[in-house]
């Protein structure tokens, strides 16, 4: 049984930066694509970037260039950098165990508890 365990996030002014972990328990993380959802009231959860076992990242067009996925295999551990948050950013992140299927990630029914994320000044 794989348990996620989120921290880091909390209320940030535009413009601001927070940094989201996410640690694992179990002896597959190492092997794993790990990934960060967000679900903003009233919308669809939405995978906002995905880190593969061997680092290759992945983000979705609105972080790019501000949001930096990162892991630590030896801490079971993967981050979230956000900079230059914006009030769109605001929504409860979730971390998430899966794989690449081609150009899909494919989610594993593992899921931390969220932690919530809002910019607003």
């Amino acid at each position: 049984q794989v348990q996620l365990v989120e921290s880091g996030g909390g209320l940030v002014q535009p413009g601001g930066s927070l940094r989201l972990a996410c640690t694992a328990s179990g002896s597959i993380f190492s092997t794993s694509a790990m990934g960060w959802f967000r679900q903003a009231p009233g919308k669809q959860r939405e995978l906002v970037a995905s880190i593969t076992a061997g680092a290759i990242t992945y983000y979705t067009d609105s972080v790019k260039g501000r949001f930096t996925i990162s892991r630590d295999n030896a801490k079971n551990t993967v981050y979230l950098q956000m900079n230059k948050l914006k009030p769109e950013d605001t929504a409860v992140y979730y971390c998430n165990l899966g794989y690449w299927l081609r150009t899909n990630y494919v989610p594993y029914d593992y899921w931390g508890q969220g932690t919530q994320v809002t910019v607003s000044s």
